[in-house]
């Protein structure tokens, strides 16, 4: 399954939500440099789905905060996990 979202570096709390245009966001801690932000995204996200680090790639937007994620998660389970954030 792939996510889009849009990564906030720097955040002082990690939390994944959607704003009011119904984007999904990741506020995370790691700041944006030498792609330590994106490196804790990935273990951030693969945490909050219950699956390991390596289920979870990003597959576009390393240097952009509009990131493009594939997710080893089944359909199903995806969907629901997003139900809940809204």
């Amino acid at each position: 399954m792939i996510l889009h979202l849009k990564a906030k570096p720097g955040s002082k709390v990690d939390q994944l939500f959607y704003d009011a245009a119904g984007q999904l966001n990741a506020k995370i801690r790691a700041p944006a440099q030498d792609g330590k932000a994106n490196v804790y995204l990935v273990e951030f996200l693969a945490k909050q789905l219950g699956i390991s680090k390596s289920g979870v790639t990003i597959v576009a937007g390393f240097t952009n905060p509009h990131k493009r994620i594939e997710v080893d998660i089944s359909e199903e389970v995806l969907t629901r996990f997003l139900t809940q954030l809204r």
